[in-house]
């Protein structure tokens, strides 16, 4: 199994494309062979967790039954076409899931796979259920939480995505594991 990470990048003039691209991209990816999970999803303006989107950003998250998958995806699909198309920047992460703790619409697209002995870079993505009463509470703490992010040990870099304002998910890149725990433990015990 293996868990991509694209993030492509429209010119101003074509953001409607990339809006009908959410729309429309989501029938090659159901039909797209070994694909096994998959998400549409848009970013925050300068690529933070925000509630003002960035129009011309999306990203397409997704697990393979294997990189020949995501190759054949990457280099034949029609999506591939359409970002060919449009000249759009793209950026991909291919990662192996360690560890994944909870369900996603029901799925645990991840696998149940343990971390045992890994050593080295690690990508966490954080995902946010957002409850309607705690809606303003969990947004007016996301500016001092990414500051925080940025200046943590061990920090590489993150992107903002989501579904919807109330699906929020955080893309992070980090040295290694004790880094990350490290800045995560007291944050988490500062949030709600």
């Amino acid at each position: 199994m293996i868990v991509s990470l694209t993030i492509v990048r429209y010119k101003k003039w074509q953001t409607f494309f990339a809006l009908l691209a959410m729309a429309i991209h989501r029938i090659p990816m159901s039909l797209q062979k070994g694909c096994t999970f998959w998400k549409l999803l848009g970013t925050g303006r300068n690529g933070q967790m925000s509630l003002k989107p960035d129009w011309q950003q999306w990203s397409i998250l997704a697990v393979w039954d294997s990189e020949n998958d995501f190759q054949a995806f990457y280099n034949h699909s029609f999506i591939a076409s359409w970002w060919q198309l449009f000249g759009v920047e793209r950026w991909t992460i291919l990662c192996e899931p360690l560890q994944s703790h909870g369900k996603w619409n029901g799925k645990e697209p991840f696998g149940s796979a343990v971390m045992k002995g890994y050593e080295g870079p690690i990508v966490v993505l954080t995902r946010a259920t957002v409850k309607y009463s705690k809606f303003r509470q969990f947004w007016s703490s996301v500016k001092t939480v990414q500051s925080q992010l940025y200046v943590a040990k061990g920090f590489i870099m993150s992107v903002g995505i989501g579904e919807l304002y109330s699906l929020p998910a955080t893309f992070s890149i980090w040295n290694n594991l004790e880094d990350m725990k490290a800045y995560a433990m007291p944050v988490a015990n500062t949030q709600m």
